[in-house]
């Protein structure tokens, strides 16, 4: 008997039996890995590795001792499909397959087009999906900014949970680890139509789900009724006298998609004290135990960004958010330099790269990345990890459906910087029970997130039943094959 027949014997298990033909092992499992699922306590280390040959060579590694719930050097992308819900309008749902029966789930960002990933797919297929950095960077090049980059986020989302289900761990522990098992949302408030409907909203949220942090909308549209609240407002208004900043609009010269310093909008005393009045009304209900972040100002310049600020300090505010464009570094040097209130952009920023003037520049207090745009998981911990180095803390961003909302939980588990997650869709009864948790526990407790311990990749399945009922108008489709996007047709290399 050899020495690996004699250990194999101790643990009950014997040698691959191999086929006379094919000189192949027949389909049985591998008694290494049918040790390591006898062995492994939680996808966690299986003790003193050192007494194993020879098998210490593997448990040595970070993910050699975990339970595999396939063979993770044999997977390969087999297909890409995709589901459009109707979660903030429109939301794209999007599922890697593979040959070994185990798929991935990612999200194409809210009001972005599910054809951002799609037209990823005849790149991918066929390579191993546990190589996340490598495909990532295979792909990066067809991301941009805000739900431009909404295909390669996706994919790179899929593919966590793919790698954490394929080697039977969290998603969380991929990214190298956890600093807190719950994690702590913002609960987005809407504009209310009035005081009394504003206040009903916020009560909904601390006392009936027990958030700790509330997010308010705080724009120039609030002033609509007061005469003499905004300069120059009635030249941007649309045929229903409101400055349209969201929706889809064909009108490039828009208000909305007009940038800030070009509008010549000003914001009057009598706005700026109609604007106080509205913050002043929800601290009255908060009080100064709650943070209260703000942000949907309207597109107006930094001058009057300053002067809103300042007129805010007094309620000390947890930040104010996208004041003006991302990109205006110097300026958002300059309107943080002025306010004692913490300033914060990222929506809509792509990649570290993206975020690095801000940070290099300590232009902004607080980073602000969706991970859905960001860069997916590993490009938004380096983020954070960048900025943890210049001492600046990170919120996420997050208006999605669960499978997004999860993604961003593991990451913010494995970031130390991190301070609070959005959560978008509260007011939506069926938003929860669009996926299923596959360890059992509950999607959120009293304002925070529950971050799987031990379930594998992002810890969810999708309630099919739930998500079929949500599906757009437009595209009634539920992951149907789309070989239509299987052949390759360009030569992507961006150098000679």
């Amino acid at each position: 008997m050899t020495p690996s027949e004699k250990f194999l014997a101790k643990l009950g298990l014997k040698e691959p039996e191999v086929n006379a033909v094919s000189d192949k092992h027949v389909e049985k499992e591998n008694p290494r890995r049918s040790f390591l699922k006898k062995s492994t306590l939680g996808g966690l280390a299986l003790g003193s590795a050192s007494l194993f040959t020879p098998i210490e060579d593997i448990v040595a590694q970070t993910t050699g001792g975990v339970n595999r719930f396939s063979s993770p050097s044999d997977l390969k992308i087999t297909d890409m499909r995709y589901a459009v819900t109707t979660v903030l309008g429109r939301t794209a749902m999007i599922r890697i397959d593979t040959n070994q029966g185990i798929y991935g789930l990612g999200e194409v960002r809210d009001g972005a087009d599910e054809r951002y990933a799609l037209m990823l797919k005849s790149r991918i297929l066929g390579l191993n999906p546990c190589n996340v950095e490598m495909i990532f960077k295979i792909i990066k090049q067809f991301g941009g900014p805000s739900r431009q980059a909404g295909g390669v986020c996706g994919v790179e989302m899929a593919l966590w949970d793919l790698c954490g289900k394929a080697y039977n761990v969290p998603a969380w522990q991929l990214l190298g680890g956890r600093y807190r098992d719950k994690i702590r949302l913002y609960a987005d408030t809407p504009e209310a139509g009035s005081p009394e409907e504003q206040k009903k909203l916020m009560n909904y949220r601390i006392n009936d789900q027990g958030y700790t942090w509330l997010k308010m909308d705080l724009g120039i549209g609030e002033l609509k009724d007061i005469p003499g609240g905004v300069v120059n407002s009635k030249f941007w208004q649309n045929e229903k006298g409101d400055l349209q900043q969201w929706g889809s609009s064909n009108n490039y010269m828009s208000y909305g998609n007009t940038r800030h310093p070009f509008t010549q909008i000003q914001i009057t005393d009598k706005g700026l004290d109609g604007l106080a009045k509205l913050v002043e009304n929800v601290r009255s209900i908060l009080g100064y135990d709650i943070p209260l972040s703000t942000d949907h100002y309207g597109h107006f310049d930094l001058n009057n960004g300053i002067r809103l600020g300042k007129k805010l300090e007094q309620y000390r505010l947890a930040w104010m958010e996208d004041i003006v464009p991302w990109d205006y570094t110097e300026q958002w040097k300059t309107i943080s330099d002025a306010l004692e209130t913490p300033t914060l952009t990222g929506e809509d920023v792509y990649l570290l790269s993206g975020f690095k003037p801000l940070i290099d520049n300590r232009a902004v207090d607080i980073i602000h990345p969706d991970l859905a745009t960001s860069g997916g998981l590993l490009e938004t911990k380096r983020i954070g990890d960048y900025a943890e180095e210049h001492g600046i803390a990170m919120a996420m961003h997050q208006a999605g459906t669960p499978i997004s909302f999860m993604a961003n939980v593991h990451c913010a588990a494995a970031t130390q910087n991190f301070l609070a997650l959005e959560h978008h869709s509260i007011d939506l009864p069926w938003w929860e029970s669009l996926v299923k948790t596959t360890d059992g526990r509950k999607l959120i407790t009293k304002g925070f997130a529950n971050l799987p311990l031990a379930a594998p990749g992002l810890g969810i399945e999708l309630n099919e039943d739930v998500v079929k009922q949500h599906l757009h108008a437009t595209d009634k489709s539920y992951f149907a094959p789309t070989p239509q996007w299987n052949e390759l047709r360009s030569h992507d290399r961006i150098f000679s």
